[in-house]
């Protein structure tokens, strides 16, 4: 098999050793500064060990993957797997500090001038043209917020929930168009609160939540208000506050009992993973079967027609449910098979439910399955992925999960085992490098 590894190191003209170990060694530059780590100033191949790599009967090992997983911008198994497309074609780092898609950033930034240029022209007034720049713009953000890193998209959306303000604010428009920008002022809230949770700040985050409920309000939009409480139960969830959780979800259901898209399955999904997380085994399957019922009566609203973060799939659901299983401590077959299945739901990226924030997720549940039963070396192999992500995709709810491997590992037999000490280090490194927004 011909990984992707090899076919970007032939496009790149990197194939002879003197050639990759100096575009090596001046990523692992730029790695230890960036987390100020000196070690991996001496971390290089040998010709040996990459030509093992080359032709894909080794992977990059600790420090060795680290590097490498910064140098291209991909994970080890995508890079170590099937060259399925020309590499040209798939979205790399074309070494430290550029990007193989710089033109297509340039044709970005110019779209960005000339919206500014269109808003400008329509200053004082509120045209069509403007709110169709901002309901694009939400719609653009919704389909790719959980598919790419924040740092990539932040910078938009911040633009954009203050262009949508200062539109509010102006007061000169028609009331159909009010209520058409406080959806939109609603949505780019709620992204904004799910962004600052992404960044670990609970704080602003729920700040951004109460926002957007502000803004359904005014919009009378019912969907997005139960969203808000699903996003606050959410938020909670991942903050470690599950009984505040549980409230935002149930608080949700309660009143809108008569939604019919998938905000009907994802509340009582999320308050099952929080009653789990508390250990009220009852109500978490009380409330998944809640879910369930509610996915067979699902009819898509404007929020799934949105879809991409907006949007409860069965994928998603999958894992929610093995999540609540797992957080119960149960290891058996069910859930390892439920754990398993949610992870496979994840492996094809093309789909559109992908998610890398889900799929980490999933992997670190069938990770802390096989140690419950044992497996340390299976554990292993289910979180390498999780391990091998780049920090522009350590957010804190992948941090989270991460650390509930370590917590597992911690009370596993295989703790003191050999791979069972690399693999807490491994984890605990991880933990310490968290997604931040670029100064």
């Amino acid at each position: 098999m011909r990984t992707l590894f090899r076919a970007i190191c032939d496009e790149r003209e990197l194939r002879q050793p003197a050639a990759f170990q100096s575009a090596f060694r001046k990523a692992a530059r730029e790695l230890a500064e960036e987390q100020n780590d000196p070690t991996l100033l001496s971390c290089c191949p040998a010709d040996t060990t990459l030509e093992a790599w080359y032709y894909g009967t080794r992977k990059p090992q600790r420090d060795a993957r680290r590097v490498i997983t910064h140098m291209f911008g991909l994970s080890i198994d995508r890079l170590w797997g099937p060259a399925s497309v020309p590499a040209r074609d798939v979205e790399y780092r074309d070494g430290p500090g550029h990007s193989v898609t710089e033109l297509k950033r340039g044709a970005e930034m110019a779209a960005r001038r000339a919206r500014d240029f269109a808003l400008g022209a329509e200053r004082g007034q509120l045209g069509d043209e403007t709110l169709g720049f901002l309901q694009d713009e939400v719609a653009r953000i919704t389909a790719i917020y959980q598919r790419v890193p924040l740092p990539e998209i932040f910078p938009d959306l911040h633009a954009a929930q203050e262009d949508c303000f200062r539109l509010i604010e102006g007061g000169r428009v028609r009331p159909t168009q009010m209520r058409q920008l406080h959806v939109c002022a609603g949505l780019l809230s709620w992204l904004m609160a799910k962004a600052s949770h992404d960044l670990g700040d609970l704080h602003s985050a729920m700040m951004q939540a109460r926002t957007a409920g502000v803004c359904a309000q005014q919009a009378e939009h019912d969907a997005l208000l139960a969203a808000v409480d699903g996003l606050k139960s959410l938020i909670t969830y991942w903050a470690g506050r599950p009984e505040d959780a549980v409230f935002f979800a149930r608080k949700g259901a309660a009143e809108h009992p008569n939604l019919r898209g998938t905000v009907s399955a994802w509340l009582p999904a999320l308050e099952a993973r929080a009653a789990a997380l508390l250990g009220d085994g009852d109500s978490a399957l009380t409330a998944n079967a809640r879910a369930i019922d509610a996915r067979t009566r699902v009819v898509a609203d404007d929020l799934d027609n949105l879809g991409g973060i907006l949007t409860f799939p069965e994928a998603k659901h999958d894992y929610y449910t093995a999540e609540s299983r797992v957080l119960l401590g149960l290891h058996d077959q069910e859930t390892a098979e439920r754990a398993d299945a949610a992870a496979a739901a994840y492996h094809d990226r093309s789909t559109d439910h992908w998610a890398f924030g889900d799929e980490a997720g999933s992997q670190c549940n069938v990770a802390i399955v096989r140690l419950n039963g044992g497996v340390i070396d299976g554990a292993a192999e289910a979180i390498r992925p999780v391990l091998d992500l780049p920090n522009s995709q350590r957010n804190n709810g992948i941090v989270v999960s991460a650390r509930r491997v370590a917590s597992a590992l911690a009370q596993s037999p295989a703790r003191n085992s050999v791979l069972g000490r690399e693999l807490g280090g491994e984890i605990s490194l991880f933990s310490t490098t968290r997604l931040a927004l670029p100064s």
